[in-house]
C-alpha cells in the first residue's frame, strides 16, 4: 500500500512555460524561500512567504540561458550569472556589481570577454561548464571555472586550463580563496551548507566519473576534501548539516554519511526496490524464452533528499520510465531499512527534490508550477 502525500501548495511559474524558460525551482534556503525561474532574457524571482499580488523581482541576463546558468542570493538582492568566458553579478536594478573573467569552457583559441558568448558557434553551445553557489548567509560566491582568470600571469603546457574552485566576496567579486579540483568536467553543480564556510561540489565527468569534492573556508585559505573514489553524486545535506545524502555513478546505492570523515552510516542498495516487469519481447520470441526472461531492475535516480532528519525521498524515474508508472520511494535515515513507495493523488512525472523541513517538491506534467508535498 503506498504511503499517502499530501500537497501542500501548488507555486505558479513566474514565466508561463513556452520551451524558452527553464523550468523553475526553488531555493534550498527555509528561511527565505524563493521560487526562481531563468527565462531568455532575465532570472525572475519570486518569494513564496510573499502576497500573491506582488511583483517578482527581475535580474535582466547578460547571455542567452542556454549560455550558462544563474543563482540568486538569499535575501534575492543579487543574482549572479556563469558563462562560457566568466561571471556576471547584477543586483535587483539591472546595474552590474562585479564581473571575473576566465578561461573559455569551449575552449576559445582567444578567449574571449565575460560578456561574449558566440551561442551559435558548435563549441560553444555544446561546450562543458561550471557551476555558482551562494553560502547561507549570501556573504560568499561559490564558483566552479575554468582557468586560469583572467589578470593571471599566462600559463603554458601542462597545468594549463586547469579546473579551479573559487570562494569570492558576493560584494564586489574578489576572490577570497582559490583550489585546483583535478578535474575534466562535462557540468557541475553545487550543494550547500548552512555553515556559509562550507560547500558541497559534484563534477559530471561523463562516463569517466563524478568526483565529489567538500570545501571548507577558514576566511584565508579554501581546503578541498575528496569524498568517495570519483565515483559520488552528492543529493544533499541534512538539515542538522552533519549527514549527506550521495548516489554512486553508477546509480545502484544510496548512502547517508557523516560530513566528519565521510563514512557511510546507512546505505540502501537498489535492488530494495521493486524491479518492473520484463519489457515486451518480439512476437518471433517463443513464450519458454520470454518466461525466463528476467524483471527489468530499477535504479536510483539522480535527485532526493532529507525529507527531515530521520526520512530521506528518492526515485526511481529513470528506470521506471519504460514503464509508464513512474515511482517515488520514503527511506528512514537510519538504517534505510524502511522503504516506502508514495501515492500522490495525480500522476507525477520527474524525480522529487527534497526541500528538509518535512516537505518535498515536483514539478508539473506542463513545467508551468510546482507541486509541494509532505507525508
Amino acid at each position: 500500500m503506498p504511503h499517502p502525500a499530501r500537497l501542500v501548495a501548488t507555486l505558479a511559474a513566474p514565466l508561463p512555460f513556452t520551451g524558452a524558460d527553464d523550468t523553475p525551482w526553488l531555493t534550498p534556503w527555509p528561511a527565505a524561500r524563493l521560487l526562481v525561474q531563468r527565462g531568455e532574457t532575465e532570472l525572475i524571482v519570486r518569494q513564496v512567504a510573499a502576497p500573491a499580488t506582488a511583483e517578482p523581482i527581475r535580474f535582466p541576463a547578460p547571455w542567452p540561458r542556454r549560455c550558462g546558468d544563474a543563482v540568486v542570493s538569499p535575501d534575492a538582492t543579487l543574482a549572479v550569472f556563469s558563462g562560457p568566458h566568466g561571471l556576471r553579478a547584477v543586483d535587483r536594478t539591472g546595474a552590474v556589481r562585479w564581473e571575473l573573467g576566465h578561461a573559455c569552457w569551449a575552449p576559445c583559441p582567444e578567449g574571449g570577454a565575460v560578456t561574449s558568448y558566440a551561442a551559435d558557434d558548435h563549441a560553444h553551445r555544446y561546450a562543458p561548464s561550471g557551476s555558482t553557489c551562494f553560502s547561507a548567509d549570501g556573504t560568499l560566491v561559490w564558483a566552479h571555472v575554468r582557468g586560469p582568470l583572467a589578470g593571471d600571469a599566462p600559463v603554458q603546457g601542462p597545468g594549463s586550463g586547469e579546473e579551479e574552485w573559487l570562494v569570492l566576496d558576493a560584494a564586489d567579486g574578489s576572490v577570497l580563496a582559490r583550489a585546483e579540483t583535478g578535474t575534466a568536467a562535462a557540468g557541475s553543480f553545487h550543494v550547500p551548507h548552512p555553515d556559509p564556510s562550507r560547500m558541497g561540489l559534484t563534477i559530471g565527468e561523463g562516463q569517466d566519473g563524478s568526483p565529489l569534492r567538500w570545501g571548507r573556508f577558514d576566511g584565508r585559505a579554501l581546503t578541498v576534501d575528496r569524498l568517495g573514489d570519483d565515483d559520488l553524486v552528492l543529493l544533499a545535506v541534512g538539515p542538522g548539516g552533519d549527514r549527506l545524502l550521495t548516489v554512486t555513478h553508477d546509480q545502484d546505492t544510496l548512502a547517508v554519511r557523516r560530513l566528519a570523515d565521510g563514512a557511510v552510516t546507512a546505505a540502501l542498495d537498489a535492488s530494495a526496490i521493486p524491479p518492473r516487469a520484463p519489457e515486451s519481447r518480439d512476437e518471433e520470441e517463443g513464450e519458454d524464452e520470454q518466461d525466463e526472461e528476467e524483471a527489468d531492475p530499477a535504479y536510483f535516480d539522480y535527485a532526493g533528499g532529507f525529507v527531515d532528519e530521520d526520512t530521506a525521498v528518492f526515485g526511481s524515474v529513470e528506470s521506471d520510465d519504460e514503464h509508464g508508472d513512474l515511482r517515488h520511494w520514503l527511506v528512514d535515515t537510519a538504517r534505510m531499512a524502511r522503504v516506502e513507495r508514495i501515492g500522490y493523488s495525480f500522476p507525477v512525472e520527474v524525480p522529487p527534490t527534497a526541500l528538509g523541513d518535512g516537505t518535498w517538491y515536483t514539478t508539473s506534467r506542463a513545467d508551468n508550477a510546482l507541486h509541494v508535498w509532505s507525508r
